[in-house]
């Protein structure tokens, strides 16, 4: 009876097993920068104020029109010691209250020319609707590192933060200093390493952000240099490119230099005499040969342990055998402490 119902219950719970799980990880899609309210709630989103250029007069909108407005920022964030006092509004319709003060403090253009060098506006009192050509995805990882704060919730992909970086440059925001070791952004941008390295690379180059280049660099130990193109070569430009050739041809060299020197020869005894232990350093010398032929920037300690553990098994000699296990761990440590970065 009891076998009987067991079987009963794995049925039950083998019927979700057998049928195939349509999940995805791969890719994290990106959450919504704004959320659509009712414009009849004055308290959240009240009516944007005139922008800086006439405009036509509209016909009054009726009590039930949505609105886009910014989930973080928004009429009634607590982001700023103040109110927010200018309106952007993204290409695709999201409004984003922000503060004059904030981004004139960052911005050595006026942000793009968009805003007055100075603010007279009332504290507590609305600016213009300010119109910009970037959308609201773009906008909010903008705006996020204007006010130092972490967008990752977002899960932005890394087009979207790419296009940023340029946005910002656009705006006059200092990269060096919004895109800096401590900040959040680099911290999300450093993320996408592992499934974008030539590109988050190329990005850091392109814009000179060592400090997130040289992280970024470790994962291109097992890229193909062979297989830059011209335009990446162009976009990376020549000192990164530099950097990145001398990180792989370094590592190459080091690892020949490291695998020339055979294990130390222990003082001759009566089983094992000089010419006995000369049968370790040819296979030693044949077996590093083979490593240093394909020399990889990328070869895993792993690898060379694979590689030149198994001579051991040839020797009969216990004390060659030492001295072929001290040779291979001092050379595994000194691998270990070749330079990974630019």
């Amino acid at each position: 009876m009891s076998t009987c119902m067991e079987n009963t219950d794995w049925d039950f719970v083998l019927q979700f097993v057998s049928e195939p799980l349509d999940m995805e990880f791969s890719h994290v899609p990106e959450r919504p920068v704004a959320e659509r309210t009712h414009s009849a709630v004055p308290v959240q989103v009240p009516t944007p104020p005139d922008s800086f250029s006439s405009s036509p007069v509209d016909p009054p909108a009726e009590e039930d029109t949505l609105v886009s407005v910014s989930t973080t920022f928004f009429p009634g964030a607590h982001i700023h010691s103040h109110s927010p006092d200018v309106v952007l509004l993204s290409s695709d319709s999201v409004f984003f209250y922000v503060h004059t003060r904030a981004l004139l403090g960052v911005s050595e253009n006026n942000f793009g020319g968009l805003l007055p060098p100075s603010s007279k506006a009332t504290p507590g009192q609305l600016g213009p609707v300010i119109v910009v050509s970037q959308s609201s995805t773009i906008l909010n990882i903008v705006l996020h590192a204007v006010y130092d704060m972490a967008c990752s919730h977002y899960s932005p992909s890394f087009e979207s933060l790419a296009t940023a970086l340029s946005s910002l440059t656009d705006y006059g925001v200092s990269l060096k200093r919004h895109v800096g070791p401590s900040t959040a952004l680099h911290s999300l941008l450093l993320s996408h390493a592992p499934l974008y390295p030539l590109e988050l690379y190329t990005l850091a180059a392109s814009h000179d952000l060592y400090d997130l280049a040289v992280p970024t660099s470790s994962h291109l130990l097992s890229f193909s240099l062979a297989s830059l193109t011209d335009e990446m070569v162009d976009r990376i430009g020549a000192i990164y490119l530099k950097r990145l050739f001398f990180l792989h041809f370094g590592r190459a060299d080091a690892l020949k230099r490291l695998l020339l020197p055979p294990p130390h020869p222990h003082a001759p005894i009566n089983d094992c005499d000089f010419t006995e232990q000369k049968r370790l350093t040819r296979a030693w010398a044949l077996a590093s040969a083979y490593l240093a032929w394909d020399a990889r920037p990328d070869l895993s300690t792993n690898a060379i342990e694979s590689a030149l553990a198994p001579l051991g098994d040839q020797i009969s000699c216990e004390l060659c055998r030492k001295a072929l296990r001290d040779r291979l761990k001092t050379l595994i440590i000194q691998w270990s402490a070749v330079k990974r970065t630019i």
